[in-house]
């Protein structure tokens, strides 16, 4: 598996925007981290599965977690779009999932509905059987 690192051009527009001076216990290399929340979010493995490379998977996660509550990303985002260095784009996701016909809200199996002409036009389901109905019941 490939490991993404940021380039220096990136980390040179990324850094100074990066929050300083937070209470807490010492902080990890910033580029080593955000390289491994980009790699995660690349990938899209599960955050325990990211590689030891960037870290314990636990402060790759807190940290994702603790700034996107703060809305530090979108926040950088727009000072790297206003520094010209990334565009802000939409993405349309176009996946395609084939379902298989039992899926939810399929027909369900061998199950026979009723159309709904029939059920307009008043028909019965099924015809009683006129050898049936002649035999007197016990």
């Amino acid at each position: 598996m490939a490991l993404f690192w940021l380039s220096d051009e990136a980390w040179a527009a990324i850094e100074p925007h990066l929050p300083k001076n937070q209470p807490g216990a010492r902080r990890v290399d910033d580029r080593r981290v955000i390289s491994g929340i980009v790699h995660v979010l690349k990938v899209g493995c599960p955050w325990c599965d990211c590689p030891a490379d960037y870290g314990p998977s636990t402060t790759i996660y807190n940290r994702f977690n603790r700034w996107s509550r703060r809305g530090f990303w979108l926040k950088l985002l727009d000072a790297l779009v206003d520094a010209g260095v990334v565009t802000k784009s939409t993405a349309i996701d176009s996946t395609y999932i084939k379902a298989q016909r039992a899926a939810f809200g399929g027909k369900g199996g061998a199950r026979s509905r009723r159309l709904a002409v029939h059920a307009v036009a008043g028909r019965p389901k099924s015809m009683r059987s006129p050898t049936l109905s002649a035999v007197p019941m016990p």
